[in-house]
């Protein structure tokens, strides 16, 4: 199977072939569930989905001006160039998913656990993330996190590669073994949350910066 690694995380990718998937006009599936799709191109006002099973697909230029997800469970599933800002995403499981190139701008995630889970050049700018939990590899790398704010969430061995924190919020929750090398952590917020994360040698400049702004401190 194909993995995307950054320094020592490794994701296991979906493992999708084209020529299984049937193209589908609704993830809605069948007794809630649906299995090798590919759902394409679609201009949505309204998306809700509960309690379903995607599994094996393929979810490619989705535009949604509203979106409710909740109680979902996530298999081998990859979405690429899709507008899902503003989206509710809420109690349910991602494994082995991917997000390509996605505009999540906005989104609020509670109480979503992730394992084998890639976000790649997305726009995660003012995510409000609350109890996420990676219970295996995770990995952003290129993405945007400007004003994102992570609440009470288990971050503990994802990685962060080459993103944009600016003013990105750490608001209590675990973070052992997060690997934050390779970004530039000069206007983090809730530094003291980030007890026994991974950086170099060369942030810990930055790092101080973003603490002496948050404690008020100043320099004669």
């Amino acid at each position: 199977m194909d993995t995307r690694t950054v320094r020592e995380t490794s994701v296991t990718l979906p493992d999708l072939d084209d020529a299984d998937l049937d193209e589908v006009g609704s993830l809605e599936g069948e007794h809630g569930k649906l299995r090798d799709f590919r759902y394409a191109e679609a201009r949505l006002r309204e998306l809700s989905l509960s309690g379903t099973q995607l599994m094996d697909g393929r979810v490619i230029g989705l535009t949604t001006q509203r979106v409710r997800l909740e109680e979902l469970r996530l298999h081998s599933v990859e979405f690429s160039d899709c507008d899902l800002s503003g989206l509710r995403w809420e109690d349910s499981k991602l494994s082995r998913v991917t997000f390509t190139d996605c505009k999540l701008l906005g989104a609020a995630w509670e109480n979503v656990t992730l394992d084998d889970v890639v976000f790649e050049r997305c726009k995660l700018d003012y995510t409000a993330v609350t109890r996420l939990r990676a219970v295996g590899p995770v990995i952003f790398t290129g993405c945007s996190l400007r004003e994102a704010r992570f609440v009470g969430s288990d971050l503990s061995d994802v990685a962060f590669d080459e993103c944009d924190l600016h003013l990105t919020e750490f608001d209590g929750g675990t973070y052992r073994g997060c690997d934050l090398r390779g970004n530039d952590l000069s206007g983090l917020r809730g530094v003291s949350a980030l007890k026994k994360i991974i950086i170099d040698r060369s942030q810990l400049q930055g790092l101080a910066q973003a603490f002496a702004a948050e404690q008020e401190i100043t320099f004669d």
